[in-house]
This record gives C-alpha cells, structure tokens and sequence, in this order.
C-alpha cells in the first residue's frame, strides 16, 4: 500500500494511458457517431489543456487529495474514524461517499450559474469522444481539487483508497466519453455498476431537460436513487451547447477564454425545470431565480 501512495503519480499515468488508448482503439472499430472535428486536432486541443490543469494543480496541490488523506490518518479526522471499523469497511465506505460527494460537485455545478460558467468548456464541445473526458477549465480543476480534498478530510479516506478512487475517475473519465456503442444487453448490465457511454452520452445533449440527468462519472447509483436518471433521451442527441453551434474552432485559448468571454451561464432554463420534474436536488441548490 505504501508503494501504491509513493508512486500515485505513475500509477495515474499508466491507467489514464492504458484506457485512453483502448478507447481510441475502439472508436475506430464501434464508432457511434462521426466526429465533426478530425480527431488529431481534438487530440492536440485537449491534451494541450490537460498539460495545462495537471502542471497548475501540481503546482499548487503537490500532494493533491492524498496528501490531504494522509494528513487526516495522522490526526484522526473524518466522519469514518469516529468508530472502529474492519479496513475493509473503512475503504468501502469512504470510497462509495467520495463518489456520491463527487456527484453532488457535479449537481451543484450545474445549478449555480458562476460555477457552470466553468463547467461549460467541458459541455460546448460539439463532438463526444474519449478526449472529452479530459477538457475541463483549469479554474473548475483548481477548485475541484479543494473540494476533493476537504472531501477527503471530512470523510477520513485512507490515503491508498483515495490512489485507486482518482485511478477509477480518470478512468471512468475516459470510459464513459468514448465515442463507442456497446451492444445493447452488455450496456445494460454494465449501466448497473458503472456509468457508460449511452448514458452519459445524454447528459452531454445540448437539451436542458437531458443536460441535467445522468450526472455520474464512476458509480450510476447516485442518479438512480435521486431521480435524476435518464436511460433514453428526450429528442435525437445533438451533442454541446446552441450558443457555441457554430463556434466550430475551439481552440486551447478559445477554452481558455470562454468563463470570463460568457460571464454566469444559466444550466437550465426556467421551461425546462417544468418539462423535466426529476431535478428536486438542482432546485435547492440553485435557490431563487
């Protein structure tokens, strides 16, 4: 377990890799939909800006959210630590509450409007594949990254299960972004355990009655209990944000621009919270209009 904390970093790198690069394989050969982007340029784009997040974030957070782990195993913090429990329930249970954490992040993201206007370089991509999982502003990353970490101290999440937790989420990441269609009945099964591509594919509509469902990036579980599930979409998936319909160059500055060029952005319409009654979490946490 200890080598596991003291080569987090490679670790991440080879997963990320490993699965990016059988995504990209797959996309040739079970391609859902063709991309309105050549694919390299998507490429060059998106990894520009994950070189970008990943430098600032290691600049600013060296031990990221599992130095924030080992910090609370040394002083005894979390919510987990405040009775015994057998290892193997302390890794379960701060690994499922990381998750649901995670999905709340999400949730919130989409209802205050100064947060989504971050969130939305992630959703005014017109095209969906695997890269996609990796095109977040380097502002939401930043504060991403404080939340994690007081997530991890609240909680009190061993520092290996928060290794194999960012290990599943990049994964996952890039999993359920890739540009693939899986066999009905295998995305059926697998939708139970983890978030696919057809199901994270909708929250990805540039509708608003679909942009806010299905907000899981690991475990679907969150979106089934709270009622924000949506297994088929409303309307015919055009994937991205109308406003940036003919923004068809989104290039690493245009990413880089797009908060402060929009200002606030609304997730949702006020129509839409009419047309799509399963949103009672993003109601609260939206508050007044």
């Amino acid at each position: 377990m200890n080598t596991l904390v003291q080569n987090e970093g490679v670790i991440r790198l080879a997963a990320f890799a490993g699965v990016f690069l059988a995504m990209a394989a797959l996309e040739v050969f079970m391609e859902e939909r063709p991309l309105t982007v050549p694919r390299a340029a998507r490429w060059r784009r998106h990894g520009g800006l994950l070189l970008v997040n990943s430098l600032l974030v290691r600049l600013l957070f060296p031990a990221g959210a599992v130095g924030a782990a080992v910090y609370a195993e040394r002083h005894g913090l979390g919510i987990l630590r405040v009775v015994e429990l057998p290892p193997w329930m302390l890794a379960a249970g701060a690994f499922v509450l990381l998750d649901f954490l995670l999905w709340l992040q999400h949730v919130v993201f989409h209802a205050v409007p100064r947060l989504f206007a971050l969130h939305q370089v992630h959703h005014a991509d017109r095209d969906f594949d695997a890269s996609l999982g990796i095109r977040f502003h380097p502002l939401e990353m930043i504060l991403s990254m404080v939340l994690k970490a007081a997530m991890v101290l609240l909680i009190g999440a061993p520092a290996p299960v928060v290794v194999l937790f960012e290990i599943g989420l990049s994964a996952t990441s890039i999993f359920n972004h890739a540009n693939v269609r899986l066999p009905g009945p295998l995305d059926r099964v697998l939708r139970v355990f983890v978030v696919t591509p057809a199901m994270h594919r909708i929250h990805h509509s540039e509708a608003p009655a679909d942009m806010n469902t299905n907000f899981g990036f690991n475990l679907p579980w969150w979106d089934y209990l709270c009622g924000t599930y949506r297994g088929a979409a409303a309307a015919p998936i055009v994937v991205g944000m109308p406003q940036y319909a003919q923004e068809t160059t989104q290039s690493l500055l245009w990413m880089l621009a797009l908060p402060f060029r929009s200002g606030p952005v609304r997730a949702y319409e006020p129509a839409a919270r009419a047309e799509n009654a399963r949103l009672p979490m993003i109601e609260a946490a939206a508050g007044p209009s």
